[in-house]
């Protein structure tokens, strides 16, 4: 069973294939939702990169919208 990260396990920045296992979504799904502005992400040089105040926030906005009982 997984165990929750503290804050010395986990990491600022995380690359997306990392985005994709964190909140265990496919690939397509995670960049539809960073081209709708839903999940915030950041480049250095060519890299893409999803920081981990982004993936909370995204968790909450899912959270939000079902406690309001849809989707947008």
């Amino acid at each position: 069973m997984p165990t929750a990260l503290t804050a010395r396990d986990r990491k600022a920045l995380y690359r997306i294939p990392e985005a994709v296992a964190l909140l265990s979504l496919s690939r397509s799904v995670i960049y539809e939702q960073i081209r709708a502005g839903r999940l915030r992400t950041v480049q250095q040089g060519r890299t893409r990169l999803v920081p981990a105040s982004a993936i909370t926030a995204y968790v909450d906005l899912l959270e939000q919208e079902a406690m309001e009982g849809g989707t947008r």
